[in-house]
């Protein structure tokens, strides 16, 4: 049976440029099925940026990764991401290089990797142009420069013609960008794009996704494990555990009125400048196995505020008392009690680090 190529339409009635519902991944290991991803749902509209956050190991850059088709043929999928109104999840790698790069674009963590190291950086940007653009190999080269330059790379006519290696970490992440939007792309994905990076650069990087995200007026997926810097840049704020989605709302809902206890342990353990000297309130624990997932709530062995119901039944994603009205963008928890922890405070739910000994404790070090 031949399969219906990809035509990526144009986009009616305003509907969401991208659409990922109820999106399933798991990967057979030697302890059994991996659920690395349990029914993720959003919606994302143009120009809109959505940050989603959580710890090493809660399905984050695997659902980024899925949206492009760029998981191992292992994984097992199921749901729906739909591009335009397309339907890409299933899709064949020859009908996915139509959209990768032109469409959907996707800054990886990390560009050492990602960028060839016996390739100069403006052959590769000028590279990504030609696979999508019928342009003359100066004209194409010419677009590389210009783009290098938009991403924050001084220079860029004389570092176009630099290897990866010559690069530091920071201006190989920018080369990355550069590639990501040089075809103009409707959606990026940038997957823990700061990662071992100092704070300046950090701030650099950040700044060089904002200049592309203005400059090519497409969406933003961040995949961040860092809330602290998503804060200044995200219109929307996606919270993931154990492979699930467990709160979703905009950034001043997340930040000031999180409704799913394990968000306010997030907030609570970020160092803050207005509170020096301060301890920092860690979540204790670890996240649950994702191949022997139990019933209720994954989080409520590590919840300041677990109760029986907790454990027997696990709590979907729903609507707060705060949404004024029901739509995709509404502020939601995955938490029995959302409804009544509104007003709290990270500080009242998680206790503070004190001593030593409990720091050993919470290391697993201590007795």
């Amino acid at each position: 049976m031949t399969a219906t190529p990809v035509v990526v339409k144009e986009n009616p009635n305003n509907e969401a440029l991208l659409e990922v519902k109820d999106l399933e991944i798991s990967f057979r290991t030697e302890d059994g099925m991996a659920q690395a991803v349990r029914g993720v749902s959003y919606r994302l509209a143009s120009g809109e940026v959505l940050a989603i956050v959580g710890e090493s190991g809660s399905g984050k850059s695997v659902t980024g990764m899925a949206i492009l088709g760029l998981l191992p043929k292992s994984a097992r999928t199921s749901g729906s991401v739909r591009f335009k109104g397309t339907e890409l999840l299933g899709r064949s790698e020859k009908e996915l290089m139509k959209v990768r790069g032109d469409g959907i674009a996707m800054v990886f963590q990390d560009p050492m990797t990602a960028l060839n190291p016996v390739y100069t950086i403006g052959w590769q940007v000028a590279e990504a142009v030609h696979a999508h653009r019928n342009l003359s190999k100066k004209d194409g080269w010419n677009r590389a420069v210009e783009f290098m330059s938009l991403a924050g790379i001084p220079e860029a006519e004389k570092r176009a013609t630099s290897y990866p290696h010559e690069f530091s970490g920071g201006m190989r992440q920018r080369a990355a960008i550069a590639i990501a939007m040089a075809n103009n792309p409707d959606v990026m994905i940038a997957d823990e794009p700061t990662t071992a990076l100092d704070v300046t650069v950090q701030a650099q990087v950040l700044e060089s996704l904002r200049s592309a995200q203005n400059e090519t007026g497409a969406a933003l997926v961040l995949i961040t494990h860092d809330l602290g810097i998503v804060a200044g840049l995200a219109d929307r704020v996606a919270v993931m555990y154990a492979g699930k989605l467990v709160e979703i709302g905009t950034v001043d809902e997340i930040f000031y009125d999180p409704r799913m206890p394990y968000t306010g342990g997030l907030i609570g353990s970020l160092p803050r400048l207005d509170r020096q000297g301060e301890r920092l309130r860690p979540i204790t624990g670890s996240p649950p196995s994702l191949v022997a997932h139990t019933v209720g709530c994954p989080f409520a062995p590590r919840c300041p505020l677990v109760q029986q119901l907790c454990y027997d039944v696990e709590p979907e994603l729903k609507q707060t008392s705060t949404s004024y009205a029901v739509s995709d963008n509404s502020h939601a928890a995955a938490c029995h009690f959302s409804d009544q922890l509104g007003g709290t405070k990270a500080i009242e739910l998680f206790a503070p680090i004190s001593t030593d000994i409990e720091i050993q404790q919470i290391k697993g070090q201590g007795p």
